[in-house]
């Protein structure tokens, strides 16, 4: 309650910047208002409107790469029967999680870089082409995807590990008894009995495609990919914290957060009609 109370809605009266002249020796009460006219110049903006489809384009493409990756892993990992195998998989497959981007943006340039990395020198000396992980914009965002699967898929395994522990093993049982095999008893039992975990976080996810976190593509992004790797959190950035325009910052960020509630709202009541299951 205090952690909400102090970092997510305390910080919500800054929202109000948005509509104000804002002049940080000013204040922000004292500030002149200006209505909407932020927003119009926001709107008129061509580096905003690349920057939102870069955002819902790459979230989408997470959405249907990496949101099914925590689901398939955690159903792997709980068909291993051998113990120390099955926990020291899951600490090799947790450990990116707590690696910083930083680091993780330092070991891609290493490993992927065209002229100098260790993947294209080892391609290189095989007689093969370097591939242009992180200069050409295809492969890119392929690497984009890949690292954040690599960082993140371990990781989202826990919700779904924990979901499938409260799967009553008698159905298990009973379906060897009818003679299902491992797969039938995946699709029958394991797949519907976490299915009410999963409508819940596909539909958080939805809740955030027009947000997009800023460590990963900021430290992954260069001058030659800026087409596709530019996203609203790095533009934000460049341009309202930057050039410390913060109206602009600060209406940017709540067109985001309004469209992102249109969005979980949107598909908690499609999940509510379709499957008689939401969020609350």
């Amino acid at each position: 309650m205090a952690y909400f109370l102090l970092f997510k809605y305390g910080p919500m009266f800054g929202v109000v910047i948005a509509f104000k002249d804002y002049n940080i020796f000013q204040g922000v009460l004292a500030s002149p208002w200006i209505g909407l006219d932020t927003f119009r110049e926001v709107f008129q903006m061509d580096g905003f409107y690349r920057a939102l489809r870069n955002t819902l384009l790459l979230n989408l493409l997470d959405l249907l790469i990496s949101f099914p990756m925590p689901i398939i892993l955690a159903i792997l990992l709980n068909e291993l029967r051998i113990k120390w195998f099955k926990k020291g998989a899951q600490m090799v497959l947790y450990l990116p999680h707590f690696i910083s981007w930083i680091i993780i943006g330092g070991m891609a340039i290493q490993l992927l870089a065209t002229n100098t990395g260790i993947v294209n020198n080892v391609l290189k000396s095989i007689g093969l082409q370097a591939v242009p992980f992180l200069t050409e914009p295809f492969y890119w965002v392929a690497t984009y995807l890949g690292i954040g699967v690599w960082q993140s898929a371990g990781w989202g395994t826990i919700i779904y590990l924990a979901a499938l522990t409260g799967i009553n093993r008698d159905l298990y049982e009973a379906a060897e008894v009818d003679g299902a095999n491992r797969l039938r008893k995946m699709w029958h039992i394991t797949l519907p009995g976490i299915k009410p975990t999963i409508i819940i976080l596909l539909i958080i996810n939805i809740g955030h495609m027009a947000s997009i976190g800023f460590d990963r593509p900021f430290v992954l992004s260069n001058p030659l990919v800026t087409n596709v790797s530019e996203v609203i959190s790095t533009y934000v950035y460049k341009i309202g914290i930057q050039s410390a325009r913060y109206t602009i910052a600060t209406a940017i960020g709540l067109f985001q957060a309004v469209v992102g509630l249109i969005f979980l709202l949107s598909a908690d009541y499609i999940s509510r009609k379709v499957n008689d299951q939401g969020i609350w």
